[in-house]
């Protein structure tokens, strides 16, 4: 299998997290390394810079973009839980999780507002 993009991982990552508890970065990317069939040697392919696992990568945006939308909390550094409305988004059983879910909450649609400004402003915002 391929390496998902990010937004592919968004829906397994919030169902990881759908217990409550609190896990970490490297317990994360097993989980989902798992769920998407990874080999070892997916999971150690780098980005063209060399200096990340691409998978890891796409799970570490996969979090930004649901934290940008209060669906998933940090308690402390590498360390995420789920939110109330990220359990609220799972009960509407979404078969995917992705940008355009995200925008149907206020705080999604300001951060991409003020990311378009801040590229349009060449980035001096």
């Amino acid at each position: 299998m391929p390496i998902p993009d990010f937004e592919s991982v968004m829906r397994p990552l919030l169902s990881h997290l759908a217990d409550g508890k609190e896990y970490g970065t490297e317990e994360t990317l097993n989980v989902l390394a798992r769920a998407f069939k990874l080999t070892e040697e997916e999971r150690r392919q780098l980005l063209p810079s060399g200096r990340q696992a691409l998978f890891s990568n796409r799970v570490a945006w996969a979090k930004f973009h649901l934290k940008k939308a209060s669906v998933v909390e940090t308690s402390r550094r590498g360390v995420y839980r789920i939110t109330e409305r990220g359990r609220d988004l799972l009960r509407s059983e979404p078969e995917r999780i992705d940008m355009s879910v995200l925008k149907r909450f206020p705080e999604y649609c300001s951060f991409l507002l003020s990311s378009r400004r801040s590229e349009d402003a060449g980035g001096l915002t």
